[in-house]
């Protein structure tokens, strides 16, 4: 008897394939690969974690075979992002914050975030790193509102004149939380204007024949750091302009007035200026303060988390406690543009 069965165009011999969906990472792996890239380390990572060693490492290896790259690279000094790490060490941290916000969804209605933060912090970090970096912060919370002061002295918090403080001494009340957010590294710069019309400095020897722009504040330690910066030159007849604010320090010396100190990340925000290795540098750990309580409040707990992801040094290398050269950014920063209005390309020299 023939068969009634129409032809479809298909050999007997052709199999029906399907497509398995992709699977969502294994949150655990996940975990455990960031705390090992924020500790540096898979020891100081164990140490935190209360796990062997070899059992981290174990998870972080089938991390890296369930997403098909490797995300880790091991040194005797502790680990280093790859390029594609450094990727999934971003979505790892959204991942993780996606967790915060299903736990704190079972919240009252007064657990929403939205109100006002009030910021105090220096009006260089301020002004250069976080306004640039908190379109995209505001974005996602459009009930917020950051109100930030600017200003060298450091608000009382527990006068309750801020929430928070970003700041470059630790305080020493009792009652304060304090974060090591990152250190901040001075090194000297100049306009490629100025160095045309000077000459470059070849070595500290040679700066008797500059000219410099200084920021001073009102306990003088800019005098300080000038005498243990220049070596004992006399600021009379070198320093050709003074002012007391951070805008007004890096204009001048964008504008080639003379050579001034700026941090290291200036390098990753513009290509203007000119970095002058010269064994001149100064570092300052970078402080977040707040009250004991101020966890409690949503928009407050928001908002410390935001800060702490902008100075993550491991994502951004000018916030590690060793000083970085700026020739050396491209080579170890692999993300996006640190900030949106940044002239950066990974390959900067």
């Amino acid at each position: 008897m023939r068969s009634s069965r129409k032809k479809t165009g298909r050999s007997a011999k052709e199999q029906w394939a399907t497509v398995e969906p992709q699977t969502v990472p294994n949150w655990e792996a996940a975990h455990i690969f960031l705390e090992v890239a924020r500790c540096g380390s898979f020891r100081a990572a164990s140490q935190k974690l209360a796990q062997s060693v070899n059992a981290l490492r174990r998870k972080v290896d089938e991390f890296e075979r369930e997403l098909s790259v490797p995300l880790l690279m091991r040194h005797v000094n502790g680990v280093q992002f790859t390029e594609e790490g450094a990727k999934i060490y971003d979505a790892a941290l959204q991942m993780e914050n996606a967790s915060f916000d299903l736990l704190q969804a079972r919240s009252k209605g007064d657990e929403l975030v939205e109100g006002e933060v009030r910021l105090t912090i220096t009006e260089g970090m301020g002004t250069h790193w976080l306004i640039p970096k908190m379109l995209e912060f505001q974005r996602a919370n459009p009930k917020l509102v950051i109100n930030m002061r600017c200003g060298q002295k450091p608000a009382d918090l527990l006068r309750l004149e801020a929430d928070i403080s970003v700041q470059l001494e630790r305080p020493t009340e009792p009652d304060l939380k304090v974060l090591k957010l990152g250190r901040l590294h001075m090194m000297l710069w100049a306009a490629k204007s100025y160095l045309d019309a000077h000459g470059q400095p070849a070595s500290a020897a040679d700066l008797g024949k500059h000219r410099f722009v200084i920021q001073y504040d009102e306990e003088r330690r800019w005098l300080d750091y000038y005498e243990r910066a220049f070596r004992g030159l006399s600021p009379s007849g070198l320093v050709s302009f003074r002012n007391n604010v951070s805008t007004a320090h890096y204009a001048a010396i964008e504008s080639g007035i003379g050579i001034g100190a700026l941090p290291t990340y200036f390098r990753a925000l513009s290509t203007g200026l000119v970095a002058l290795e010269l064994g001149i540098e100064q570092a300052h750990d970078i402080w977040l303060v707040f009250r004991a309580d101020a966890k409690r409040v949503a928009r407050v707990r928001k908002t410390l988390d935001w800060i702490t992801r902008c100075y993550d040094p491991r994502k951004y290398p000018w916030f590690r406690d060793e000083f970085i050269r700026p020739d050396r950014f491209g080579e170890l920063y692999k993300g996006a543009p640190p900030v949106r209005t940044a002239i950066f390309t990974p390959n900067l020299r």
